[in-house]
């Protein structure tokens, strides 16, 4: 047996859950009403084929004799490393878990669909209930010392847990909470010519110029629409990404595009030749979203990004930004303002909004909230962190796609990941001289191939803290991010 077969087999599953991957984006962009029931089934076998091949004796076997083999190269043993523990989780998970856990996000989609149509968390209860069940049953089955919650959060960032995300919240709200209080005495920007009427092709075709010239590789890849925004890909030659477009905001479809925009130009920088294995892969999901809130803040929401972009965007809305500056358009964009969706929400009270779900999720798991109790916990929580209340469940609970697809333990990476890019970035000024003029001159290039070269190419091989010390030589801190805020509105 040979790496060469380890590499044969792992490109083979690949291939089966790519396959699923893409079935899911059909699910999510272009399915017919009438093929949801057959959809889900499809899901389920081919969620089950991969299972089975991933968690096939031999490949078992294969990967003990691989890690005795003193002729692998280093990039070889890390991939090999990697992939015993990937089985070693697999092999955990029955069959039937599998396909239950395929047949539940199937019916949870499409009720999450339903409920937002109507406007009602009910519509959702019973199949969001019937989840929740399963991802108690998958954290058992994963293991766990302290807290369930832990089995599921290690799913998406390595060794995260309770007691560590507690600390960061602990750290990190109440600095925020003093700066939005800093904040909200001053007078507030004027952000109303965002919220005329904009023209939804004319949205559709700048956000297509916007891709372009932050390096979206348009063939290795593409944009649609669906009820959510979200990143998927098939390989780093085709990665997709949808946005929605709200006719009365252009907020909405233009930050959503570079947020989406950042998590494709991660998958499209990954290194081609680990197709299928670990290092092929990215290195978390707090990483992941390092990209995306990097692009989309750290770039997207700068003065010298809206210095270069506001005369492109006079040329597509001459009547709705006539006069308006580039200052009144950076502060504009930039505006602190306590609100209900999280996905349209200012760098400020972001964090709130993912601490909401973070801590609802966390009850959900050790049993002391009941999904019936969501709609009512969920507007105590915003009444009590942002002073506002929600006046119907699709600006509240019914807002976000990820627990009808079961990514419980999902949403503290979105935190994790503003505090890496703040990290990142400021490392990459340092090292890339002249970089806000550079943006200013609508020139990323040279900050993309320093992601490429720092993040991208190097998949899985490092963990996110490791990631994090070997580009800016610290662990994670939330003094890059706060330091950063304050330099943006000008708090001393």
């Amino acid at each position: 047996m040979s790496y060469a077969e380890y590499t044969r087999r792992l490109s083979r599953i690949a291939d089966i859950r790519n396959a699923s991957a893409l079935l899911q984006w059909d699910q999510e962009t272009y399915l017919p009403p009438k093929g949801a029931h057959f959809r889900g089934q499809q899901l389920s076998t081919l969620s089950e084929i991969a299972h089975a091949e991933f968690t096939d004796p031999a490949l078992g076997q294969l990967l003990n004799e691989l890690l005795a083999d003193a002729t692998l190269s280093g990039e070889q043993r890390r991939n090999v490393e990697l992939s015993r523990e990937d089985y070693e989780k697999n092999k955990k998970y029955s069959a039937d878990l599998v396909r239950r856990l395929s047949d539940a996000t199937n019916k949870a989609f499409h009720s999450w669909i339903e409920a937002r149509r109507q406007n009602a968390f009910f519509v959702f209860e019973a199949d969001l209930a019937a989840m929740v069940a399963l991802k108690k049953e998958e954290a058992g089955v994963l293991g766990y010392t302290r807290h369930p919650y832990d089995a599921l959060l290690n799913e998406y960032e390595k060794g995260a847990t309770v007691a560590g995300l507690d600390a960061v919240f602990g750290e990190l709200l109440p600095r925020l909470k003093g700066l939005l209080d800093e904040l909200l005495a001053k007078p507030s920007a004027d952000d109303a010519f965002l919220k005329q009427h904009y023209d939804g092709d004319t949205q559709w075709q700048w956000s297509l110029r916007l891709m372009r010239d932050l390096g979206f590789d348009t063939e290795a890849g593409r944009q649609d629409r669906s009820e959510h925004p979200f990143s998927i890909s098939f390989s780093p030659q085709d990665t997709r990404i949808t946005t929605r477009i709200d006719e009365q905001d252009l907020g909405n479809m233009t930050w959503s595009t570079i947020h989406e925009v950042g998590h494709a130009l991660y998958e499209q920088g990954l290194p081609v030749a680990q197709y299928g294995l670990p290092l092929g892969e990215a290195a978390s999901l707090s990483i992941h979203e390092s990209q995306s809130r990097l692009w989309e803040n750290n770039v997207g929401r700068s003065l010298p990004f809206c210095r270069h972009y506001l005369p492109v965007l006079q040329g597509y809305f001459p009547g709705q930004l006539k006069g308006v500056t580039p200052e009144a358009f950076f502060a504009a964009v930039n505006k602190v303002q306590p609100s209900l969706i999280r996905t349209e929400a200012d760098e400020v009270t972001y964090h709130f909004h993912v601490y909401i779900r973070y801590e609802l999720e966390k009850a959900l798991l050790e049993g002391t909230l009941s999904v019936k109790d969501i709609p009512a916990y969920w507007a105590e929580a915003y009444r009590k962190w942002l002073g506002i209340t929600p006046p119907d469940d699709r600006q509240g609970a019914l807002q976000d796609v990820h627990w009808s697809h079961g990514s419980f333990g999902y949403f503290p990476t979105y935190s994790l990941g503003s505090l890496y890019a703040a990290q990142f970035f400021a490392t990459a000024e340092k090292e890339l001289p002249g970089l806000p003029e550079s943006i200013g001159r609508g020139e990323t290039a040279a900050l993309l191939g320093w992601l490429r070269e720092q993040v991208h190419r190097h998949g899985r091989y490092f963990t996110s803290d490791d990631l994090c010390r070997q580009i800016s030589a610290q662990s994670l801190s939330s003094d890059f991010f706060i330091g950063y805020v304050r330099q943006k509105y000008g708090l001393s």
